[in-house]
């Protein structure tokens, strides 16, 4: 098990909200509470007109940031927050109710979870009996359960977060308590959401994950404590797996082609947001494919399971109201959580053309089939070598030369042109430039561009190598020795003349060397002697390609 930013297990919750606190304005802990109020909106009793209606949402600590991080003007106006996946007490719920509650009364979101069904319940006859007005509104929103089966109802997830914001956007309108209800359990009743983890959460303290889940499987219909799900399906791509929940919510609740939705796609607390795009994209296109109408997108962490990697995907069918429920979902909110800051329009896929230089008016010159064939044959040693360079840049850099190369090489052979050397150098730079990127993108760019120019004036290739080591040691900053590709590229420049064979082993030396030395540019200068033992990738890419082209031997190189 990997390390965590903890102190003691038992003082999670309470130091994360204290955290939470200090970086959003306008917020306040209740004292000797894990409860989080709007600081603005404490009230003098049950007969104090000068507040709207309040919502108030709760439920077990660890998936943040609900339920806290959505307090705030336009959200809620508390959220009561108990242990690690246990419901709060109903002592806390009544002290919340009688902390932010006014004449207007107040409105319960209550996740449709045992535990909170029956502290929120127990906590609003509490506060009734005080004076306090309560009506409450119940989410169960989880559609991989089906309602006919035999367990406690369906579970209140993602969604939740959507009932929220229409809430506590009326609310903040000065509406009343019943119109508030009435619109909150109306998007409530049309939601849809499904789950899947792609890996177990670890409860702090506790040694190890609630549940196995082996590398090529995913669990479908988890809820939102750690428990596993209602089915354990093989590992998939992003957009068959997105096919499975949405179907599992269209099916549900009966979204067919003409519909219009509402979509959020949530992260489960560990989901590298790189991934959630992927998912984010993978919603829109199918929801395209099956011509449902997507008015808004929401992308972000809402409702986790402490460090869980997996993904939610949650549906809202747009009926009667349907205008008022999209103007409460614009309506601006101070709670930083909320994913929908900054969206009031449907998704669209913006592309825009790129302005490009004007085409040069020069000759390609007389087609050189020999050079091509050895830009070819070097960059079919760049694809044969990447899991090589792969291996080694994981060793000593961040795992990406062995990608990063191969995109040039696919991007040399799927663009192919005919010309002379120079001009199929150019075009393998500007290549190289577009695909690969990174610092290897430019340096090669560079050299390639550099022996361009000198080929141009005349020079032979050793004076085109000589020219491309020059140029990328002027933009790298680098020396032979720093421990990069010119360990490798700078020797065999300097034996040329002395044929092929020279050529190779000079950059095999070169190579051979990075590996006892300490690297003072890229990557594995950064890990000092921890990257001594390893040979330097950039130099071992050299050397693969330079093998290839002198066993290959083109005329006129």
């Amino acid at each position: 098990m990997s390390a965590k930013l903890l102190n003691d297990p038992s003082d999670v919750v309470q130091e994360a909200l204290e955290g939470l606190v200090l970086v959003q304005p306008g917020l306040g802990l209740l004292e000797d509470r894990t409860t989080v109020i709007r600081a603005d909106r404490r009230t003098d009793g049950p007969g104090d007109r000068s507040v709207p209606v309040a919502v108030i949402t709760g439920g077990g600590g660890g998936h943040d940031p609900s339920d806290a991080g959505f307090v705030g003007r336009g959200m809620l106006t508390a959220a009561v927050t108990g242990g690690i996946f246990s419901s709060p007490g109903a002592d806390a719920v009544h002290q919340a109710i009688r902390a932010v509650t006014g004449a207007a009364g107040c409105l319960l979101v209550v996740k449709n979870y045992t535990g909170d069904r029956l502290n929120f319940q127990l906590g609003a006859e509490l506060a009734r009996a005080d004076g306090y007005r309560v009506a409450a509104v119940f989410v169960a929103d989880d559609v991989a359960l089906a309602e006919t089966e035999d367990h406690a109802g369906r579970r209140g997830l993602a969604g939740t977060v959507l009932v929220e914001k229409v809430a506590g956007a009326l609310a903040e309108q000065g509406r009343p308590l019943e119109e508030v209800r009435s619109l909150a359990q109306a998007v409530a009743d049309r939601l849809g959401t499904v789950n899947a983890g792609l890996s177990a959460c670890t409860v702090p303290g506790l040694p190890s994950p609630s549940f196995e889940l082996r590398a090529d499987e995913v669990e479908l219909g988890l809820g939102i404590h750690g428990e596993p799900g209602v089915r354990r399906i093989r590992a998939t791509d992003a957009d068959k797996l997105i096919h499975i929940m949405l179907s599992r919510i269209a099916t549900e609740r009966g979204i067919r082609a003409g519909a219009r939705v509402v979509a959020l796609v949530g992260g489960a607390g560990a989901t590298p947001p790189i991934e959630l795009s992927i998912a984010t994209r993978a919603v829109v296109r199918e929801l395209e494919l099956r011509r449902i109408e997507v008015t808004r997108l929401y992308r972000g962490e809402v409702m986790t399971s402490l460090d869980m990697a997996g993904v939610s995907v949650t549906l809202l069918a747009l009926e009667e109201h349907a205008e008022q429920v999209l103007a409460a979902f614009d309506a601006p909110t101070a709670a930083l959580a909320w994913p929908g800051r900054g969206v009031d329009t449907p998704p669209t896929l913006v592309t825009v053309a790129v302005p490009m230089p004007a085409a040069g008016e020069g000759d390609l010159g007389t087609p050189d089939a020999g050079i091509r064939a050895a830009l070819d044959v070097a960059c079919q040693a760049v694809l044969d070598s990447e899991t090589e360079l792969t291996r080694l840049d994981q060793q000593v850099g961040d795992g990406d030369l062995g990608q990063a190369l191969a995109r040039g090489a696919y991007g040399w052979f799927d663009d192919p042109v005919e010309g002379d050397a120079n001009h199929l150098l150019r075009h393998l730079s500007a290549i190289v430039r577009r695909e690969v990127g990174g610092s290897s993108g430019a340096l090669y760019a560079m050299g390639l561009l550099r022996a361009a120019e000198a080929l141009e004036r005349g020079a032979d290739w050793g004076g085109a190598l000589a020219a491309a080591v020059a140029g990328i040691a002027d933009l790298g900053a680098a020396a032979p020795g720093d421990g990069t590709m010119l360990d490798a590229l700078a020797p065999a420049a300097e034996v040329w003349d002395e044929g092929p064979d020279a050529v190779v082993e000079a950059a095999r030396r070169g190579a051979a060397a990075t590996v006892g030395a300490v690297a003072r540019r890229g990557r594995a200068s950064y890990l000092g002697e921890r990257a001594q033992g390893y040979p330097d990738p950039g130099a071992v890419a050299v050397v693969r390609w330079l093998e290839a082209v002198a066993g290959f031997r083109p005329r006129g190189i």
